[in-house]
């Protein structure tokens, strides 16, 4: 991370009117964090390190576990100093009262106590497989697809509140589109469409309404989709793994330039068959 930031800085590619020249992107943080209560793990979330210990209180007084924050009696990080591990423990009398609440922890994804970000890559690594190079898009035609995604959607116009998600096979033929008010839930669904229309091997190019964060590299590389592109900025995690697995991150800046974070050989000129 940058000093004093919580950023990262990637080479990237800048395509912009047919020129193609190396630049340098800034990419906001993301690693997991793992909230623990009672020296019991209880959810790990995805977040910009920074303020945990606020993080974790502002948590669990969403979730119910803290009413007031006279419940709580120590907050603290990991034995082992891992900024990415937080210990709350509550009062003998408010840990009582909560016990059910303690006792739904169906979402916790990690349970060790040294969790961080190069770990968390290295365990998805085994079950991801990097993408295959046989396949690429003209520059163009990638603002062919970010332009179909917004062509299909129907709430955002009249809510402004939804995300969406679209994915082309390899002759950028639409096989699936789902809206929702959640960007992973859109992701899932249009995977979960072409998986069931069993289309999902055909599966190409991946245009997203929001930022690629690492859980979105992750459903697509499940999917064996090698081409990802979003309307924002991909986070540094996101664009860490996409390298490590091959697949091509990038989102426009503008009308006519593309912002390629990784394997730009994916996106060419002219292709010539």
């Amino acid at each position: 991370m940058s000093p004093g930031k919580n950023t990262k800085f990637y080479q990237a590619l800048r395509c912009e009117r047919g020129k193609f020249q190396d630049t340098s992107l800034e990419l906001i943080g993301e690693e997991p964090f793992l909230i623990r209560v009672n020296d019991k793990p209880y959810s790990v979330v995805m977040r910009t390190p920074g303020d945990e210990a606020a993080h974790a209180v502002g948590f669990c007084l969403a979730e119910g576990i803290v009413d007031a924050y006279e419940d709580i009696r120590t907050i603290g990080y990991d034995s082992n100093l891992d900024p990415n591990v937080i210990d709350i423990w509550l009062t003998p009398q408010r840990n009582e009262s909560v016990q059910n609440v303690l006792e739904r922890r169906g979402f916790v994804s990690q349970t060790s106590c040294g969790i961080c970000g190069k770990e968390l890559i290295k365990d998805l690594e085994q079950i991801l497989k990097p993408a295959e190079d046989n396949f690429h898009i003209e520059i163009n035609r990638v603002f062919d697809c970010i332009n179909k995604l917004s062509e299909n959607q129907n709430y955002y116009q009249t809510t402004k509140g939804s995300h969406a998600a679209i994915m082309f096979d390899e002759h950028l033929k639409m096989i699936a589109f789902a809206e929702d008010v959640g960007r992973h839930n859109a992701l899932d669904k249009a995977i979960g469409k072409s998986f069931v229309n069993q289309t999902l091997k055909q599966a190409s190019v991946l245009v997203l309404s929001s930022r690629i964060s690492y859980e979105l590299v992750q459903k697509a590389a499940r999917a064996g989709i090698p081409v990802m592109i979003s309307h924002s900025r991909p986070t540094a995690l996101a664009a860490e793994m996409g390298r490590s697995l091959n697949m091509t991150l990038a989102c426009p800046s503008g009308d006519a330039e593309l912002l390629v974070v990784s394997s730009p050989d994916r996106i060419v000129k002219q292709k010539f068959d």
